[in-house]
């Protein structure tokens, strides 16, 4: 009776133990668990927060390549500012020059346009006291420069650079050679000629026929016959090297002698 009391406690006392026993593990797997939930949780978190890091990190980067760039920018700035400082003060200074120029551009012109007058008139006298060489074509250049400075449609600048050229085209006279046919009185009878122009130095002529042949005489203003036998050929050789059907050579022509300088 007591033996088997104390078999019946002992297995009570085991089961307790063991209920006991059980209920301890389950609350440690429940502690186990919560923990490696706690440190899932935190690890998510560290994740989280790392993630976080990396991208302000990325983004503090980006930010500071910015800046550099920025940085770089305003010195180029910098310099371009400083270069177009100097051409605006250099642009200033000209407009001050071109503002000074523009006063001065009503005295000019009023200056100009008598000068321009005076210097047709030379050369009107010019042509008029010349050998006698295209006569009407220059007559002509004259009466045109002459009609020009009346028109209200051209500048001074445009009369000037016209009677400058008309000095050019006389100064060329004197470089030249050239023929041309023409007419002269001869014995009180207008005869067809050749002309003969070699620059201003000498001036001939030779009728069609090749019968008489002449010169101008600068003093005596008129024209005068030469020994045929002694210029006939000389005259027809430089008509043709200025019609350009001869190679050009030395030739034997009539001209004024030099006087000596007062």
């Amino acid at each position: 009776m007591n033996m088997h009391r104390i078999k019946t406690i002992a297995l009570a006392t085991i089961f307790v133990g063991s209920a006991v026993l059980g209920s301890a593990t389950t609350a440690q797997a429940d502690t186990l668990d919560n923990i490696l939930k706690v440190g899932q949780a935190n690890t998510k978190a560290s994740q989280s927060s790392q993630k976080k890091v990396d991208k302000l990190a990325d983004e503090t980067g980006d930010l500071l390549q910015d800046y550099k760039t920025v940085l770089k920018q305003i010195e180029g700035l910098k310099v371009y500012n400083a270069r177009l400082d100097k051409q605006i003060d250099n642009q200033n200074k000209r407009i001050g020059d071109i503002e000074t120029s523009i006063g001065q551009v009503t005295v000019i012109q009023r200056q100009m346009l008598p000068l321009v007058i005076r210097m047709v008139d030379s050369l009107e006298e010019f042509v008029s006291l010349d050998v006698p060489f295209h006569i009407e074509e220059r007559n002509q250049r004259i009466g045109f420069l002459r009609n020009n400075l009346d028109r209200s449609d051209l500048t001074v600048a445009e009369k000037f650079r016209q009677v400058l050229e008309g000095y050019k085209i006389e100064a060329e006279y004197g470089r030249k050679i050239d023929t041309y046919k023409s007419s002269v009185e001869i014995d009180g009878e207008s005869r067809e000629v050749n002309m003969l122009r070699i620059g201003r130095i000498s001036l001939l002529y030779q009728t069609t026929d090749t019968t008489i042949t002449g010169a101008w005489d600068q003093d005596l203003k008129e024209w005068v016959q030469l020994d045929s036998g002694q210029y006939k050929s000389a005259v027809q050789k430089g008509i043709r090297i200025a019609q350009n059907q001869a190679v050009k050579d030395i030739m034997t022509v009539a001209i004024q002698a030099p006087e000596a300088g007062n």
